[in-house]
C-alpha cells in the first residue's frame, strides 16, 4: 500500500531513529517514531502506515514479530501487513489517537523473554465465502455448505443469483459500516448498516441468500442498488452512461488483508472490456477500524481515459457537493435507505485528477477524464440507525467537510 493519505491518517516519512545495528540486542533502546497531527483538532483512531523497509534501513536487526509498539505506558495497536502476499511482511500499520497540533512518541520495544506478542480487539474484517459440496445445475449451484476462503477464481458457471458465494460477493466492514460488491456480471457495491461495533458479516446470509435484507439485532442491508454504481463501484463513463465492470474473461478476488486495524479485499478483472480496449483491472478495497471510508486503489494494464464511480439516485435523497484544499466530494443524503430512514453516501476524491461530475438514469457519477493506469478515491456511507448515527443533513456535511481536512493534512512521521 502506497504512503499516501488513507481515510483519515495518511503518512509522510521524514525520519526515523534508532540504535546502531552494530548494538547488541540486549543493550538496544526501543526504536521511536514522532508522530504529528498537524491539524488544529483531536483525532481519534489514526492509522499510520509505513514500509517495512524504511524501518529496517535504520534499524537492520529489528525483528518486528518480536515487538509491541508503546506510547509511554500505553500498549497501541497495530498490525503488519503483506500487501503483495508474497509471505513478507511489506509495512507496519499501527492505530493511535492524537491530540491537535501535538506530537506523540510511539516506541517500537522487544519482546522480553517469555512475554507472548500481543492480541487486539479485531475493528476490522474481510471475507469471501462460497459453498462446497454441492453441485451446479446450469447457473445454479445446488446444495453444499458455505466456507470461508482466501480465494477463488470464480467459476464460469456463476452469475447474479447462483446462489454460489455467500451474500454474493466478498464484505468488508470497520467497527462502524460493512460493505460489499456482487461478484459478478453487475460488479457493483452495496452497504450493510451496522448497529454494533462489533464484527457481523461472518454471521450474513448464513441463513438464506438475503435474509440480510430484513432488520436484524445487528443491522441490514440498506442500499438498493439496481443497475447502478451502487456506492463508489469502477466504471467507464461512456459519454451518457456508466459502464459497470460487465464484460471481463475471469476474475480472481482475494482477501488480501484481514487485520484488527485494517483489512482488504483485492480482485482482478482480466480482460474488462471498456472503451474498445481490453484491459486487466486490479481493485484494491480496503477499510480501516473506526473509518466508514473505503479506499479505493485502481491499476490498469492498459490506460484508459473516462474511469468513473459514483452514487445511485434516490428521488428522497438531496445532491450535496464540496470541497477543501486538494480533495472534494460528491454525495447525497436523504430518506434513502431500506430501513426508510436516513442514509449518506459520498465519494471523496482529489481535485487533481481532471474531474467531472454528471449523472446518468441511475447514478450521480464522477469522471476521471484524463487516460491513466492508476487511480485512488474513497467512498463512505453513513446509516442513522448506527450507534452514533447522524440525524440531520447538517451532521452528515460537518463530518464530510472534517474527512476532507484530514485527507488534506495526514499526520507525519518525523525524528
Amino acid at each position: 500500500m502506497k504512503l499516501i493519505p488513507f481515510a483519515l491518517a495518511g503518512v509522510s516519512l521524514f525520519g526515523l531513529w534508532a540504535c546502531s545495528s552494530e548494538t547488541a540486542t540486549s543493550e538496544q533502546k526501543p526504536l521511536q517514531l514522532t508522530i504529528e497531527n498537524p491539524l488544529a483538532q483531536d483525532r481519534t483512531d489514526v492509522v499510520v502506515e509505513i514500509s517495512v523497509d524504511s524501518l529496517k534501513a535504520w534499524f537492520p536487526t529489528l525483528s518486528l514479530s518480536n515487538m509491541k509498539l508503546m506510547t509511554g505506558e500505553e500498549l497501541i495497536p497495530f498490525q503488519l501487513n503483506d500487501p503483495d502476499q508474497d509471505g513478507q511482511a511489506d509495512e507496519l500499520a499501527l492505530m493511535l489517537d492524537l491530540a491537535a497540533q501535538q506530537q506523540t512518541v510511539v516506541s517500537l520495544v522487544p519482546l522480553a523473554e517469555g512475554e507472548s506478542l500481543p492480541e487486539f480487539k479485531k475493528r476490522t474484517q474481510a471475507e469471501i465465502a462460497h459453498k462446497v459440496g454441492g453441485h451446479w445445475e446450469d447457473r445454479k449451484y445446488i446444495g453444499g455448505e458455505f466456507k470461508n476462503v482466501d480465494g477463488l477464481a470464480v467459476p464460469p458457471e456463476h452469475t447474479d443469483h447462483s446462489h454460489f458465494i455467500r451474500y454474493e460477493g466478498p464484505g468488508w466492514e470497520s467497527d462502524l459500516v460493512g460493505y460489499r460488491f456482487y461478484l459478478d456480471w453487475r460488479n457493483a457495491t452495496d452497504i450493510f448498516g451496522k448497529k454494533t461495533t462489533e464484527m457481523v458479516l461472518q454471521d450474513v446470509g448464513l441463513d438464506g441468500f438475503d435474509s440480510y435484507h430484513e432488520p436484524a439485532d445487528w443491522g441490514m442491508d440498506v442500499l438498493k442498488v439496481g443497475l447502478s454504481l451502487g456506492i463508489g463501484a469502477p466504471g467507464f463513463w461512456q459519454g451518457d452512461s456508466a459502464l459497470r465492470v460487465e464484460t471481463t474473461d475471469s476474475i480472481n478476488c482475494q482477501v488480501a488483508e484481514n487485520g484488527a486495524v485494517e483489512s482488504m479485499i483485492r480482485t482482478v478483472y482480466y480482460g474488462w472490456q471498456a472503451g474498445g480496449k481490453s484491459t486487466n483491472l486490479t481493485s484494491s478495497l480496503s477499510i480501516q477500524a473506526g473509518s466508514r471510508l473505503t479506499r479505493h486503489d485502481m491499476a490498469l494494464s492498459t490506460a484508459l481515459p473516462n474511469l468513473c464511480t459514483g452514487i445511485v439516485k434516490h428521488e428522497n435523497a438531496e445532491l450535496l457537493q464540496g470541497e477543501k484544499g486538494d480533495w472534494a466530494y460528491l454525495a447525497t443524503w436523504g430518506q434513502q435507505s431500506l430501513a426508510d430512514d436516513h442514509l449518506g453516501m459520498a465519494i471523496l476524491y482529489r481535485k487533481a485528477d481532471d474531474v467531472n461530475t454528471t449523472a446518468d438514469e441511475h447514478s450521480h457519477v464522477v469522471v476521471f477524464n484524463t487516460e491513466r493506469t492508476a487511480l485512488t478515491y474513497y467512498f463512505l456511507a453513513a446509516w442513522e440507525q448506527e450507534p452514533s448515527g447522524f440525524q440531520t443533513k447538517e451532521e452528515f456535511i460537518n463530518y464530510l467537510d472534517q474527512q476532507l481536512a484530514e485527507l488534506n493534512a495526514p499526520a507525519a512521521v518525523t525524528l
